[in-house]
């Protein structure tokens, strides 16, 4: 069993309010309660969270445009497709010669905002409502655990962005100029990260404490696994090395024996899974397995984010991560699919390939039950294992690096270097949208960029474009990013 998002839509969307964001705010009459009805009742605690959870689903949030920037940018992935069929900006993505103008950065500043307000919304009912005082303080820890996810996605991406902390009134110009148009600095934003994640450690239950029903709900293992990696990004060495020293120390968590289930149903909040949003037929993840299905016939998506030839040729002789990442088309898939030749090109990504043979399927390409690995426990032994390097704190990086290859089915490798921990990271996390983020935070950009024929701009491309619409909206307050 695990728990799914359902959620006193109605109220959990109206009390979103958001910038040109009229949409959410599309909710059928009928199913509106008041606000004094709903604070009566300590009940709707959890469906007004299961509504900040519910977020992650939609098509702004992890479907074509994240897929885009996080992904198709990198040496990693190619655009796929055809070569008419450019997905709007994705070939821009792909050349590195995107723009603000880019509907695919619209969509994931929108959606992670979207997400920020209902969080917002959220932590204010939650501190009127009347409930029990310890699920009140869990539901509150699960929800800063979201927040901090997405400003993580958002200062990944931006760099320095405003930082909308509570419920806004959008009759307050005041505030609305000062807050929601205003950006704070990169570092401003990585400590409100910070601060709301080790109040959510404080607050959330460890894995195993949570019933059935409640399975993929944020933990305190999830919460310092994403402080971990936060610490990663600004080098915060020992700090990141003792987090996620203390998942890997909990005893919550391993690596699965086969690698290859990590991304299919049977590997779904498994002891990998450190957090992953939960999907079912009745409420699925937006388009992000359709998005790169395979293109052709029979046709199983849109052929988008195929692996590229690089990766395919950085792999060592004998590395199981190869076949159980790429889909080589033609070939028999793991359930017995024929890929055959008449499909498009000649890879795809094999982790978001759902099966309607041996998995969860109602024959709807667009809404799938696939669940989608946000955090993994090979993740934090990698962002231990380097850390530890950077801090000269190696007294588990054997043990670490053997774990991994062992898996992989490689040998030992011996005076690991720190490219040595790249390389592996590369190859564990490949097309699960680490790659982009990575190149970036260890200066890898030109010459990683350089060697797949692309020219990455330094000074400019380590950061995304504020989008246009949004400095428009602003009325000029929002300052644009270098280099756009």
């Amino acid at each position: 069993m695990r728990f799914t998002y359902n959620a006193l839509v109605a109220l959990s969307l109206a009390l979103v309010t958001l910038v040109s964001c009229d949409d959410d705010l599309n909710v059928d009459p009928n199913n509106v309660i008041s606000e004094e009805d709903f604070l009566n009742n300590p009940d709707n605690a959890i469906q007004l969270v299961n509504g900040v959870y519910n977020k992650m689903l939609d098509y702004n949030m992890y479907s074509f445009s994240w897929i885009g920037i996080t992904s198709i940018t990198s040496d990693d992935a190619d655009k796929g497709s055809t070569a008419s069929d450019t997905g709007t900006d994705k070939a821009k993505m792909d050349n590195l010669t995107f723009d603000a103008q880019d509907i695919s950065f619209e969509d994931v500043w929108k959606g992670r905002y979207e997400g920020v307000y209902r969080a917002n919304n959220a932590l204010y009912y939650l501190n009127l409502l009347e409930a029990d005082p310890t699920l009140k303080n869990r539901l509150i820890g699960e929800v800063k655990f979201l927040r901090s996810f997405w400003y993580f996605d958002l200062v990944r991406c931006f760099g320095g962005v405003p930082l909308v902390l509570e419920k806004i009134d959008l009759n307050d110009t005041e505030a609305i100029n000062e807050i929601v148009f205003t950006k704070r600095t990169k570092e401003e934003v990585y400590a409100q990260i910070e601060a709301d994640l080790l109040d959510a450690i404080d607050k959330l239950p460890a894995k195993s404490q949570y019933a059935p029903s409640d399975l993929g709900r944020a933990t305190k293992g999830a919460a310092q696994a994403l402080l971990a990696k936060v610490y990663l990004y600004q080098k915060k060495w020992t700090d990141a090395y003792n987090m996620a020293g203390n998942v890997i120390g909990s005893g919550e968590y391993d690596l699965l024996p086969n690698y290859a289930d990590v991304w299919r149903e049977v590997g779904e909040n498994k002891q990998e899974s450190v957090f992953e949003v939960q999907a079912t037929l009745t409420n699925g993840l937006r388009d992000y397995t359709n998005v790169q299905g395979p293109r052709g016939t029979p046709d199983l998506g849109w052929g988008f984010n195929i692996p590229s030839q690089a990766l395919v040729n950085s792999y060592a002789t004998g590395d199981l991560r190869k076949d159980a990442t790429i889909m080589f088309v033609p070939s028999t898939l793991w359930d017995g699919f024929e890929a055959p030749s008449s499909w498009t090109n000649p890879r795809y990504n094999y982790k978001a390939y759902q099966s309607s043979i041996a998995e969860s399927w109602n024959n709807d390409k667009g809404n799938t039950a696939k669940n989608l690995r946000l955090l993994k426990y090979s993740d934090v032994l990698l962002i231990r294992a380097e850390a530890g390097f950077e801090s000269g704190q190696t007294s588990d990086l054997s043990d670490i690096m053997h774990q991994i290859r062992e898996r992989a089915g490689l040998e030992d490798i011996t005076g690991i270097t720190l490219q040595d921990i790249y390389n592996e990271r590369r190859w564990e996390m490949a097309m699960e949208h680490d790659r982009w983020f990575d190149i970036i935070r260890t200066g890898q950009g030109p010459s990683v960029m350089s060697a797949v024929g692309k020219t990455f701009v330094t000074g400019k491309h380590e950061l995304f474009p504020i989008p246009q619409s949004q400095i428009a909206t602003s009325g000029g307050r929002l300052i644009q990013n270098n280099g756009y």
